[in-house]
């Protein structure tokens, strides 16, 4: 099952194609994006090919593998990407806004509309995120989309959890 396209106020999440590699490139080119979690800026060929990858689906057919983009409608540039992992229940979310258009309210409305997205979505009853302890602004936005911090640690990152109602 592909991801299915949603939209927000400003944004639309379109799902991940391999075509969005170059302009995400960009979207994505600036070293301070991966302070909290690790790696570097990809170039367009390794990132198409990422993207290649996550497009086919995973290949475990009880994991599904959903994508999005973040366009804003004002503008048809893209903002950054959502995604989720999803095994029965349970939805593992993140989010990444581009530097360029970090501050403007962007991530806290794709993370609400992507929880409300999931939870929205047959089966799934619980969505997760995994955030290190430091990173304030991404905590904000996991908080602004309704999820609360558990006790439990992944790898160092505090696990955010908000159950269906």
């Amino acid at each position: 099952m592909q991801a299915a396209p949603f939209s927000t106020t400003r944004l639309d999440a379109c799902p991940l194609d391999p075509v969005h590699a170059d302009e995400m490139a960009r979207v994505l080119a600036d070293p301070a994006l991966y302070t909290y979690t690790g790696g570097a800026p990809e170039d367009t060929d390794t990132l198409r090919a990422r993207y290649e990858r996550q497009a086919a689906g995973s290949p475990d057919p009880g994991e599904l593998w959903w994508n999005w983009v973040l366009r804003v409608r004002g503008d048809g540039c893209l903002a950054g990407y959502v995604q989720a992992t999803v095994r029965g229940g349970t939805a593992e979310a993140a989010w990444v806004v581009g530097a360029g258009r970090q501050g403007r309210g962007y991530g806290k409305e794709a993370a609400r509309g992507l929880v409300t997205h999931l939870l929205g979505t047959a089966g799934v009853r619980t969505v997760l995120a995994h955030i290190h302890p430091a990173h304030a602004a991404s905590a904000a936005v996991a908080r602004a989309a309704g999820l609360a911090p558990t006790r439990e640690r992944v790898d160092g990152e505090v696990r955010w959890r908000r159950d269906a109602p």
